[in-house]
């Protein structure tokens, strides 16, 4: 190792150390046992006002809802074939699913039985559209449009690669795909279900997560393999900015109140971007248990899923709190 190299590790580590101190922009507040085998959880969604958590425990082929005001484990909804992809919709108090098996499932939020379950190979991400009453779910190179309430699709998008994350832009009537082969992101315009723009992608390889900040029109596509998170302007598709970050991110979500983004990478970290001098940077750097590449933000709390660790029962969700 060269002077430079172990300068450069000690400054890393500084880093970490740092991000976990009481002037972290996130500080770790509890930490909720789940049960289950070893494995990756996939995607997790928050209750705000009912103060519940839904995770997805895909080794376990479960959704396990957690409750968040006794930090407990309150239902494993069985049988969710490699469940992915989690919405809640309070207005409908409906939970909806993306199973990789091939459905996406609808649940009461009141009992938890199931109202629907659609045909959709290969189900990942699922987000909803609270102007149209419309939940989307993304599979394969298909983004389809279901009832909120009984599952029937009333159309689909025929995408020019495979979907991974996605996010609806309301206002503007559009979603943001993130798509493969070649990585780009494209641009579907909801009313006439097609794809009109794509964006590509050339900071990095192929995208995964994605988050919007719709107030300043921009987009943050993470890329998990050439790891960086690629800062887009929403409107031309113009890459902004490329941010290095570690390996295996598969979520990131952007704080309006804060102006920053968070990003879990399964390589081991929960890392914060903003801007620096201008410049978008990483900010901090917390360490995490390695695979935990999952989370959800809402209301200031960032919830991580962290994966079985040895001596463990079964996974575990890990709340921090953003600050100041």
């Amino acid at each position: 190792m060269t002077r430079f190299t172990a300068f450069a590790a000690t400054l890393a580590l500084l880093a970490v150390g740092r991000a976990a101190g009481p002037d972290a922009p996130l500080a770790l507040g509890k930490t909720i046992p789940l049960k289950g085998v070893d494995g990756k959880l996939d995607h997790l969604a928050v209750d705000v006002k009912g103060e519940r958590l839904f995770v997805a425990n895909k080794p376990n082929n479960t959704l396990d809802v957690i409750d968040l005001k006794t930090g407990t484990l309150v239902k494993q909804i069985a049988d969710q074939g490699k469940v992915s992809g989690v919405a809640f919709v309070p207005d409908l108090d409906m939970v909806y699913v993306g199973n990789g098996a091939g459905v996406c499932n609808g649940f009461s939020g009141g009992d938890y039985k199931l109202v629907f379950s659609t045909k959709a190979p290969g189900a990942d991400n699922v987000h909803y559209h609270p102007g149209s009453k419309l939940v989307y779910v993304a599979h394969g190179e298909t983004l389809s449009a279901l009832d909120a309430k009984t599952g029937e699709v009333k159309g689909s998008v025929k995408l020019p690669g495979a979907a991974h994350g996605f996010v609806i832009d309301e206002k503007a009537g559009k979603a943001f795909v993130v798509l493969t082969k070649p990585g780009a992101v494209g641009v579907v315009d909801l009313a006439r279900s097609e794809v009109t723009q794509t964006f590509p992608l050339t900071l990095s390889d192929v995208g995964s997560p994605i988050a919007h900040d719709a107030a300043n029109g921009l987009l943050f596509v993470g890329c998990p393999k050439k790891p960086m998170v690629v800062v887009f302007d929403a409107k031309t598709g113009k890459e902004l900015a490329g941010v290095e970050i570690p390996g295996g991110i598969d979520d990131i979500h952007f704080d309006a109140e804060r102006n920053r983004v968070y990003a879990s990478c399964g390589d081991g970290a929960l890392v914060v971007i903003g801007k620096a001098g201008g410049k978008y940077a990483v900010t901090a750097k917390l360490e995490t248990p390695k695979f935990s590449r999952t989370c959800a933000y809402a209301e200031g709390k960032l919830y991580l899923g962290v994966p079985k660790q040895e001596g463990k029962d079964g996974p575990e969700v890990r709340v921090y709190e953003a600050k100041p």
